[in-house]
Parts: structure tokens; sequence; C-alpha cells
């Protein structure tokens, strides 16, 4: 062939462009990774290259690694198999293997995942299955020592190094002589340990090989760390939703344990990489009923002797639910599962519940330990392969149940992720019991209330008898069953029984309950509702208002003051208020009809202490209540009674008419708490200081009929004056009540001393009861005067009020007066008599002084 000139060359080129680009670009290529490898004049020590091997097929023999690694992104085995088939012909290794770093039940340990790689060998050949593989701990073999110390090892001879194990060759018939390991590091996590076994054209490998073999495991380092990170991907967002969606589910159930688990474990089920798993419940009660413990003391039945809990319970499955997520979903809940149960008979959720461990086992039927079912376990053909079983712990760190992983998705045995993600799991399920718990609690508190309300009831609500006692429809009408009677018979006996107002003085300021018997007051107060004509435009029935007046009058103590008589007094003084003081002209018939109501019952069920008592000592009313502590709890009791519906004297009401009167019940009683007193005087003088300059009445009328708060505070400053309105009564009631009220502070004084071990104020005190009227005088000046001043001048009705109270006044001051002299003329005394013993102690002191000179002078001069 003759010699091709440069003209003919780039004649051939221009006409072939396309070959001209494929080949410079082949070229320049080569080149560009031949100069990447290292300096010309380095690169055979620093880049490793092959002895023989041009650098421009070196270049292409990594930019076919690279290919290799682009192409089989999918698969990190498959893309390392590529490498290790390129690192096996390089290295002249008789072959090479893969295996992959884990850890399990907390042990690091390494996989065989690729073995036996030749340059020819076939991927499908060489891929180890989950259940075939060989499980190496880093404390067997020479994978495990690398992968423990990190570092890569070259053993010319196996049979001279300590760490060898020759377990593979013993399974495979293979005889190792010689290899090559280098660990696959991401950080501080070993990924893998790759190894070349047995250098075909020499006794070992040699330096040069060890610096290839690092050299080209970049290739499958790259493959390796790339897929690692985007499993740890997968894994965080897997846990993130995990929790997120758990969160969401666990609080939409708080009723029931095995709703909230199973809502929870049935949104996050696509996110367990799971084929099938089961939650079993544990019985929880420590300790069984005595009827259950008499056949085992009688000798008829064998004690358990089985496993149990940490905190000493008997493990009792009382409830499997088992999710099925292969083939088709399918939930499957056996309540009080047999032993032989294909959840519970390998004991592997028993041993969970007896030690509380995390158990993850690869090849479970395989497992000596336990007997896990070898074949299907049922109709769908599926067959236990690994399993992954932790406890379910509460707060408490009870455990409250098991629940089993089993079989991953990608047939990969579970590993120390999947440990993370489920521990994470069943922690916040266990943690979320704390809502469940809560929530029973609150359950049992709220029947047991409700058990306490009926037992109330039961003791407080009058009776057939005592009703009949009020309103004899027996006698008038020869009737057995009061159903029987009709509402208007009813009314007509009932207003026949009750005392005539102006007889008993209903309508006086100065009203007194001391000659009226207790069961006539409440015959009175029967008699204030139809006065003010609510019983037949509200519907009241009438046997419903004589049971609810009666079981008012029950809810009160015994106590010294705060008693049914009071209760009585400050409904008698409101009624009086609304129809004497010319106030009811402000509210309508519904509104005046429940201030009545909530003024008999302002202070019912009083303890006889006062709310700076019930704090000092802890009471469990202090305890529920933070402000105005005994006020909320007659609100409630009187709440409570209006549940009743036999009690129910608002039953025929509307829902807002019911509202309406349930919030002015809440305002009227809250407001006889003497604390809230001095923050509403203020608003209250402001209104009769408008109402004052106003013309007529009916403006006045219009500027507070039109603004229920104005409304509001004249109704809690008439609760104020009726609450004091013993303070206003004729002297010889007023001095008697006023002795009612001292002796109840003066028992509250000892209770302080006695129980609390304190010093009670003055007020309290009995030690100090000859100053009651100066403390009365003050008690008048300092609260009552301007209350009843001011109601004098809102309305010149209430003066009588106003009158009675400064009368009693003088009355008191003339008594502390008189004590004060006492108490001059005693101090006097006092005083005078220390003068004369003084003076008398200094004539002595004189006399025995003079006495001891004249014994002095009369002794012989020395």
């Amino acid at each position: 062939m003759g010699e091709i000139s440069q003209e003919a060359v780039e004649r051939y080129l221009e006409d072939n462009p396309r070959f001209a680009k494929e080949y410079f670009h082949k070229k320049l290529q080569k080149a560009a990774l031949g100069e990447a490898s290292g300096p010309s004049g380095e690169r055979g020590a620093a880049s490793a290259s092959l002895p023989g091997l041009p650098p421009e097929e070196e270049a292409a023999l990594c930019l076919e690694l690279l290919q290799a690694v682009r192409e089989e992104a999918s698969s990190a085995e498959l893309g390392a198999h590529r490498a290790l088939q390129t690192l096996a012909q390089l290295l002249s290794a008789d072959r090479c293997s893969l295996f992959l770093c884990r850890a399990r039940n907390g042990t690091p340990e390494a996989a065989s995942r690729l073995l036996n790689v030749t340059p020819t060998s076939k991927f499908e050949d060489n891929l180890v299955l989950p259940d075939r593989e060989v499980v190496f701990p880093l404390d067997i073999g020479i994978v495990g020592w690398v992968a423990h110390t990190k570092k890569a090892l070259n053993v010319p001879d196996v049979k001279k190094n300590s760490h060898f194990s020759d377990f593979m060759d013993k399974q495979t018939g293979y005889v190792t002589r010689n290899l090559l390991a280098t660990p696959i590091v991401m950080g501080k996590e070993v990924l893998a340990v790759v190894m070349a076994v047995n250098k075909v054209n020499a006794p070992a490998f040699s330096q040069q090989d060890e610096k290839v073999f690092s050299k080209y495991l970049t290739f499958v380092s790259i493959i390796l760390k790339l897929h690692h990170t985007n499993y740890l991907y997968s894994v965080e967002s897997r846990r993130s939703q995990i929790l997120m969606w758990s969160a969401n589910k666990v609080f939409e159930e708080l009723t029931d344990v095995e709703r909230q688990f199973h809502k929870a474990l049935y949104t996050v089920r696509t996110y367990l990489n799971c084929e099938r798993y089961s939650i079993g419940l544990l019985d929880m009660a420590k300790e069984k009923e005595f009827y259950d413990e008499w056949p085992v003391k009688l000798g008829e039945a064998e004690p358990y002797k089985g496993p149990k809990t940490p905190d000493g319970r008997e493990i009792i499955f009382y409830k499997v639910i088992d999710y099925i997520l292969h083939g088709k979903e399918e939930i499957k809940v056996i309540p009080t599962p047999p032993a032989d149960h294909w959840t519970l008979i390998s004991g592997l959720p028993t041993y969970v519940a007896e030690n509380g461990f995390i158990c993850n086992m690869l090849n479970a039927p395989a497992d000596e330990y336990f007997t896990f079912q070898k074949g299907p376990v049922d109709d769908t053909g599926w067959v236990i392969k690994n399993v992954l079983s932790l406890p379910i712990v509460n707060k408490k760190e009870d455990i409250v149940g098991v629940a089993t992983f089993y079989n991953r998705k990608d047939g990969k045995p579970f590993d120390e992720y999947d440990e993370h993600i489920t521990e994470t799991l069943t922690q916040f399920l266990g943690w979320s019991l704390l809502n469940t718990d809560t929530y029973e609690k609150m359950n049992k508190l709220e029947n047991r209330k409700d058990i306490a309300r009926e037992m109330l009831m039961n003791q407080t609500k009058a009776t057939p008898d005592e009703i009949k006692s009020i309103l004899n429809f027996k006698e008038k009408l020869n009737i057995d069953i009061i159903e029987d009677c009709e509402e208007k018979q009813l009314v007509t006996i009932l207003k026949e029984e009750l005392p005539d107002p102006k007889a008993v003085g209903l309508y006086d300021f100065c009203f007194s309950d001391f000659p009226i018997t207790e069961h006539t007051l409440i015959k009175c107060g029967l008699r204030l509702f139809f006065e003010i004509n609510v019983v037949e435009k509200f519907k009241v029935p009438v046997e419903v208002l004589t049971r609810w007046m009666y079981t008012v009058r029950k809810g009160y103590r015994a106590v010294t003051y705060h008693n049914w008589r009071h209760g009585f007094n400050v409904g008698q003084t409101m009624f009086t208020l609304l129809m004497t003081g010319r106030l009811k002209k402000y509210y309508t018939d519904l509104e005046a009809f429940a201030m009545l109501a909530a003024a008999f019952c302002h202070d019912i069920d009083h303890r006889g202490t006062n709310n700076l008592y019930q704090m000092k000592s802890t009471s469990p009313l202090a305890k529920l209540h933070g402000s105005s502590i005994l006020e909320r709890h007659h609100l409630e009791y009187s709440k409570t009674l209006l549940q009743d519906e036999s009690l129910n004297i608002f039953q025929n009401l509307n829902k807002r008419q019911f509202e309406t009167v349930i919030h002015l019940f809440e305002v009227a009683i809250i407001a006889t708490d003497l604390a809230l007193y001095f923050k509403k005087r203020t608003m209250f003088q402001k209104i009769v200081d408008a109402c004052e300059k106003m013309e007529t009445e009916e403006e006045a009328i219009k500027y507070i009929t039109v603004d229920p708060t104005k409304k509001e505070i004249i109704m809690a400053m008439m609760m104020t004056a009726c609450d004091l309105s013993a303070i206003t009564k004729p002297w010889e009631v007023q001095s008697q009540a006023a002795l009612l009220v001292a002796n109840e502070f003066w028992e509250q004084g000892d209770l302080e001393r006695t129980v609390l071990q304190q010093q009670p104020i003055p007020m309290m005190d009995r030690n100090k009861k000859d100053e009651l009227p100066k403390l009365q005088v003050g008690f008048i000046d300092f609260v009552c005067t301007f209350v009843y001043k001011e109601f004098s001048r809102f309305h010149k009705e209430v003066t009588p009020m106003l009158n009675g109270l400064q009368n009693n006044r003088m009355e008191w001051k003339s008594l502390a007066d008189e004590y004060e002299a006492k108490m001059r003329v005693t101090e006097e005394d006092v005083k005078k008599q220390e003068e004369e013993n003084m003076i008398e102690k200094g004539f002595t002191d004189l006399g025995r002084l003079k006495e001891a000179l004249h014994v002095k002078q009369s002794w012989p001069a020395e």
C-alpha cells in the first residue's frame, strides 16, 4: 500500500465530517482523562497505572466504569458488580466479593451480597439473596476485622493470619490462599467491605495491586455512597411521615386504646416497608379479682407459672390486630387469641413482653429458639421470612403491647434504620396512651360526679312526704298520687297553704325571721314567687316549685349564721328591693324570677368558713375554684339542682330564656363575693350620678334598660345590699344577727388556731370578743354605708335601709364608746397601781440602803 499523503487525509476527513467528529472526540476524551490521572512525570506512582496499560486505554477503562455507574444508578449491586468484574481483571484476582455492613439488635455485622465475581461471571449467579446470605459479626473473620478497624488489609497467606475464618471455604469447598480487603467508609460509618481473593499469576497481591485496588474501588464507593444517601433520605422521609400521621390520628381518637392504635397504625402502613404486621395488646391488670384466686388457694387450679412483664403482670394477650399489606389489604382482629395462633406460637411476642427487648431476626423460621411457622400461615400462601418485634411502652414504662413486623418489601432483612423507625412509632404510640389514660380518668371523674350528684339528690331532694307537708293534695282532693291532680287544683291548694305576705311583713325592709319557723319560711319563699306573678306566666309546675324550694332549704347546712334563715332573708330582701324599693321597673319578669331564685340559693351548702380559710386549708373547693371559691360552689350547686328535671323551675322556658337565667344566676351569686364589691361600686356610683341628673323617671328607666351591663351592675349591688341587709334591721334584730355572725367567725378562728396552727385576726379571735362593737362600727363605715347611701340616693324608697343602718351604727358606737371608757378606766387603774408599786418599792429600797449604811458605821476601826 502506498504512503497516504496529508492532503488525502484532510480530503477524507472533509468528505466524512461525522467520522472526523467521533474520532477526535474519542481521542481528545482519552487524552483528557489521561491528563486527569496525574502529571505525566508522576503518573506511575501517583495514579497507580497498570503496568503495560497505556494511559489512553486506562482512561477509557475509567470512562467505561463511569458509564456503568450512570447506567446502573437504580441498582447499587449491579453497578458494584460491573466494577468488581473490572477489578478482578485488573488485579488478576481469581474472584472478588462484596460484603455489606449493617447493624441489627444493636450489634454491627457484615453480610455477603456479591460472591465469586469474575470478569466473565453473571450478575444473577453472583448476587446473594437475603435468605441465603452469610452473616459475620465484626469479631469473626477478616471481613469483620476490616470493618471493625476501617483499614485495608493485604494478607499474603491466610493461614498465618489469626483473623481468618475458613467458614466460607468449608461451606463452598473453595480454598482461600491470599486476599486483599478494603472498607468503603462514609463519614464514620462503614458501608461495605470489598475483597479480592487469590492472586492468579503471583503468590500474593503486591503493593502495586493495593494501589490499583484502592484507586478503582472509588467507583464502587461512589455507587454505594449514592445509594446509601438516597436510602437515608427515604428513611428520614418515612420517619417524618409516620410521626406526622401518627400524631394526626392519635389525637383524633382518645376514647379507646385499640381504636387509637388502629387509626395510627393503619394510616402509616405505607411507610412501614413491610408485608405484614401485628399488634398484640396486653392485659394491664396487675392483680386478679379475689374470686379468681379462690380456685388456686383451694388447690383446684394450678397457680400461674408462665412469664411475666417487668412490672410483674401475667403475659396475657387479650387481643391481636393483624394488618395484611401483601396482595389485597385486609385487617383481622382476633379477640382472646389462642396460644397457638400464628402471631403468638413462635413465643417471640411473649419474649419481647417479658424482657422489653427489640428483636430483629433474619430467616426467622430457621431459628432454633423460637418456633416460627415454617410453611404458609394462611390461605394466601404467605410465609414468614424476616421479623422485627418491639415492645410498646407507656410513660410509666409499663409494656402495654407488642408490635411485630414481618418481611421487608424489598426482601432484605430489617436493619438498624427499620428498628429506629419502628421504635419511634411504638414509643410515640406508648406515650400517646397518656391521652387515653387522661380521658379515661376524666370519664371516671365525670361518672363519679354523676354518682355523687345522684347521692346528693337522694339525700337533699325533698321527699314526697315533705312535699305533702306544704302541698297537702291528699286531704284537700282525696287523691293519693300527685300526678293525678290537675295543675289548677294544685295551685289553688298551695295558695291556701301560703301565709299572707303583709301579715308576716314580707314587703317590709324591717322583716325579721326570728318569730317564724324554718318550715314556714319555705312557704313564705313560695309566696314571693306568686307575688311577682311568675308562676303562672312561666308555667312553673307548683309541685316542682315546692320541691325546689324545700330542696334549697335542705341544701343549707346547719351552721351558725350562713344557714337557711340567712338564705331566706337575702331572698326576702331581694323581693323587697324589687317591689317596695321599686327597682323591678328596670327588669323583665324573667329577670326578676331569676334574681329572686338566685338570692335564695346564693349561700347554699355554705360551710361556716370564708374563702380565705378555704385557701389556707387547701380544701378541695379551693383546688377546684381559683377565685370566689365559695360563691362558685354555691353557683354550681344551684345549677346542679336545675339539671334535675323534677327540680327545674325553669323547665318550660325556651333555650334562649334558660341561658339568660343561668347567666343571671352567675352574675348574682358571684357578686356576693365582697372582694368584688370594691371593684363594682364606682361603676354603680356613676350610674346613680347619671340618673340623678335626669328630669323624668322614664328617661332614667330607658338609660338603664337599654344597656344590659348597667342592669347587671345594679343587680350585683342589689345582691350585696341583700347579703348585708342584717346590718339594716331594727336594733333588736340586728344585735342578735350580729352575735350569730360573730359566733361563726369565732368558730372559724378556733379552727385556725387548732387545725391550721395560726393566730386568727381580731375579728375571728374569740379572746377579743369585747371588741365586737368597735369592729361593727368599722365594718359599717368601711363597707356598708356606701351601699345603702347610694341606693337611697338612687331610689328614695330604699331609705329605710339607710336609716336602719345609721341607727345601728349609733348603737354600736355607744357600746364601743362604753367599752373604750371602761378600757381607759382600767388602763388608768393599772397605771396607778404600777406607780404605787414603784413608790412602795422605792421606799423599801431606801430603807434597806439606810440599814446598810448604819451597819457600816458600827464597824470598829482597824
